[in-house]
């Protein structure tokens, strides 16, 4: 989209002029806004034409039935899929009598802002009816950040050259009409009315819609509160029914007059309290925003911002188009997570129903670790959520025969949500992966209670997993067999490298963690034979080789599988999941994303330089990238490997993931964790960072096109600042006490006193760089860099 000559490239802002229903869809999703808790995606504010009407609360679900052809032990038995919720954000206009709808009449100018400072969505446009009257429509719509439960929407209509009767009709609207599924597993299953009416209420300006889910029994309360501003003619009026509450305002405007109707909309639901009490939640958050009103919010928003920013902000001169897309990946996740509030943070966010609105191992591998170095809170939020789903968790492992706890593939509310075992519940690794946010977060933060509260028992829950799905061979090795890794296009195979790497890990952070806190060890029953035993399996944890090749194995035996025929590929059968059948896929040395070279990076101490290099270059030619979170990590591995250009593609194909809808499926949401990957990419690609326990490390990079990365790391309580130019890095503490970190291998204090400028050593000569398979290079200009 980005591409599409109605949008713009700028630094601080997606500015979108004209109106293209071309792409309507997806601009729906790169103009949502969130909280993390309330999510409206962005949709015209008279409703239509629209290509997916959502409204969005974290953790409100309706379940359904998971149909399967034949029945399986241990197979789960219902689904949870995101509904959208009542839409507040809908505020229809007349003009004298005709519905101001963009396909009829004449549209003279339309542009749409989002600004990433200010967090609001901005509109503006000229039209002329098809009777001839001509208005001039503004409106500004947020989600507020400092007010968890709050929506607000400001809006004004001009007259320009005549005269005007103009009526805005602001709604409440449940069970809208949504399009059907494609076919495409990626997308959502749509439920018909899934919201039944329990109360509904308009008076005096105010509106409140209360409903409950048919299945998953939630009780979900929108309300909202208007503020009207016009000519001495103007009138209001109230309406209800069970799924629509409408506030109507009609004023006569003249040549320079304005109406502006300034609507606050809250939300609030419940699992277990009663009507009454949800009814009052939304009643009171409309209170507190009202106390300060739209203009109060508004500021509001932006000194929320402007701190986040302070914090947050990744600055790339030599490619404006990067230093837009970065921003505004860095926005979006923000969005995800910040007042996510233990509940989940789908790989969607709140942006569209794709994927059922489910989270996966997506959170806690790519969008934690960018959250844990600059809004830290939120990740402790979403790591608690884990916890809270320990019960659950604890009785999937069971079921299947093992200890510990098996967290979900994918889930909404905490149980096993995927119907398909290969790429569900044999993917254990999201189980390491919590562990390792976990490991993370407290290296970062030094955030005791935490640990003390919260890591001791996911950790040792994950590694009671490990330790009993795991098992010594006759000769003393540690084996985890019949998992699924990262890539899904190689399932249910024995010592998945990447697997048993992080698996590794969080064992021996189990073990760590219960001789720091003996007596929550002793809480959960640890005693010294166990912790003993998951060093034990740690230490002798099997990794495969091929000694002929001098690679290491994705899992064992893969690379004795017959190659995938590239060349009989046509460009048209990606992704390959829809074209060919998972058992040809299984069998053959194809790599759906990044897997081994994953575990480079996340487990990066076990291999050494030559073998990234080897690693790299074997694997390369043969991951087609038929998931948005592969390309973000080969840009990381690709700079260690010594190819910077190839790195600087990767970064562009993460980057403008849903910018340039590359997976062509932008309309059912954004990829948040693609673009939480676009800071993995420059700042562990190019900027080299690696944590080591309490450790920064750096080995700085950057590609020809770039004149300067520069990126603030808040790290034990200090603030860094990394700047980096083709020849010297430096790094300036911007708070805290003096921080020892690492320059190329080489220890540094760094203090406040003065900026500490360190020379970037020449590149190691690397081998060519590597092909990838027909027909999917990565494309951008990049290539042709030397």
């Amino acid at each position: 989209m980005i591409t599409h000559t109605s949008y713009a490239v700028e630094p601080w802002a997606l500015r979108e002029s004209g109106l293209h229903l071309d792409v309507l869809p997806q601009s729906e999703s790169v103009f949502a806004l969130s909280n993390g808790h309330v999510g409206w995606r962005g949709n015209l504010d008279e409703g239509e034409p629209h290509g997916l009407p959502g409204t969005y609360l974290n953790g409100v679900h309706e379940v359904h039935p998971l149909p399967y052809a034949e029945a399986g032990y241990g197979y789960p038995e219902s689904g949870q899929t995101v509904i959208n919720v009542t839409n507040g954000k809908i505020v229809r206009l007349l003009v004298d009598d005709e519905p101001f709808d963009l396909r009829y009449g004449r549209l003279h100018s339309h542009e749409r802002v989002l600004d990433l400072r200010g967090g609001l969505l901005t509109r503006s446009c000229e039209w002329t009816s098809p009777a001839g009257s001509t208005v001039r429509v503004r409106s500004t719509r947020l989600v507020s950040f400092t007010q968890r439960a709050i929506g607000a929407v400001a809006f004004e209509v001009d007259a320009v050259d005549s005269e005007v009767r103009v009526v805005v009709q602001s709604e409440l609207v449940a069970n809208e009409q949504l399009p059907g599924r494609d076919g495409d597993p990626r997308a959502a299953l749509v439920l018909d009315s899934p919201l039944e009416g329990e109360e509904h209420f308009a008076a005096d300006g105010r509106l409140r819609l209360v409903h409950r889910t048919r299945r998953s029994g939630l009780r979900v309360a929108a309300a909202a509160d208007h503020d009207v501003r016009g000519p001495g003619r103007t009138t209001t009026g109230g309406e209800s029914g069970d799924d629509l509450a409408r506030f109507t305002v009609a004023s006569v405007l003249t040549p320079g007059q304005t109406l502006r109707v300034e609507k606050l909309v809250s939300y609030g639901w419940s699992s277990t309290r009663s009507l009454p009490a949800v009814r009052d939640q939304v009643d009171a958050a409309l209170a507190a925003a009202r106390h300060g009103g739209f203009a109060g919010l508004v500021d509001e928003q932006r000194a929320y911002l402007d701190d986040f920013w302070a914090r947050a902000d990744v600055e790339v001169e030599g490619d404006e188009e990067i230093q837009q897309a970065v921003r505004f990946g860095l926005f979006h996740v923000l969005q995800a997570g910040a007042r996510a509030e233990q509940r989940a943070i789908p790989a969607k966010g709140l942006t569209g129903s794709g994927y059922d609105g489910h989270a996966f191992w997506d959170t806690e591998t790519f969008v934690l670790p960018l959250l844990t170095f600059m809004a830290p809170g939120s990740v402790a939020e979403a790591l608690r959520w884990r916890q809270a789903t320990l019960p659950a968790a604890r009785d999937r492992a069971a079921q299947l025969g093992l200890r510990g706890a098996a967290f979900p593939w994918r889930t909404i509310e905490g149980s096993e949500g995927s119907a398909y075992w290969p790429a569900g519940t044999a993917a254990f690794h999201v189980n390491a992966d919590i562990a390792d946010a976990v490991v993370r977060y407290v290296a970062t933060t030094a955030d005791e209670r935490f640990e003390r509260e919260t890591a001791v028992e996911l950790l040792v829950e994950t590694a009671r997993l490990w330790r009993s799905l795991g098992h010594h061979d006759h000769r003393g090795a540690f084996h985890i067999d019949g998992v699924t890794g990262p890539d899904e296009y190689s399932a249910v195979a024995d010592d998945n490298t990447y697997t048993n790497l992080m698996a590794r890990s969080n064992l021996l952070a189990a073990a760590d963690v219960v001789e720091r806190h003996p007596d929550r060890a002793a809480e959960l029953g640890v005693d010294d034979e166990e912790s003993a035993s998951w060093r034990d399996a740690a230490e002798a944890m099997h990794i495969p080789y091929n000694d002929d090749l001098g690679v290491h194995e994705q899992h064992a035996g893969f690379t004795r599988n017959q190659p995938w025929d590239f060349r009989s590929t046509r460009p048209d059968q990606y992704p390959l999941m829809l074209h060919f059948p998972y058992f040809d896929l299984y069998r053959k040395q194809v790599v759906k994303q990044a897997d081994l070279v994953l575990a480079m990076y996340k487990c990066g101490a076990f291999f050494d330089d030559e073998h990234k290099i080897r690693n790299f270059a074997y694997y390369e030619p043969l991951t087609v990238r038929d998931s948005s979170l592969s390309a973000c990590c080969q840009a990381v591995i690709a700079v260690e490997a010594g190819h910077p250009h190839l790195a600087y593609d990767y970064l562009v194909e993460a980057a403008l993931m849903d910018l340039e809808d590359l997976e062509h499926n932008t309309r059912d949401g954004l990829h948040i964790a693609s673009l939480a990957g676009t800071w993995m990419a420059l700042v562990a690609g190019f900027g080299g960072m690696r944590q080591h326990g309490g450790t920064l490390r750096f080995t700085p990079r950057l590609p020809h096109r770039f004149s300067r990365l520069a990126f603030t790391l808040e790290h034990l309580g200090r603030r860094l600042r990394v700047e980096i130019g083709q020849d010297q890095a430096t790094y300036t503490l911007l708070t805290g006490e003096p921080l020892e970190i690492h320059h190329y291998r080489e220890p540094v204090t760094v203090d406040a006193d003065k900026p500490h400028r360190l020379e970037i050593p020449a590149p190691r000569t690397h081998a060519e760089t590597p092909p990838q398979p027909l027909h999917r290079r990565p494309n951008s200009q990049g290539w042709t860099e030397g």
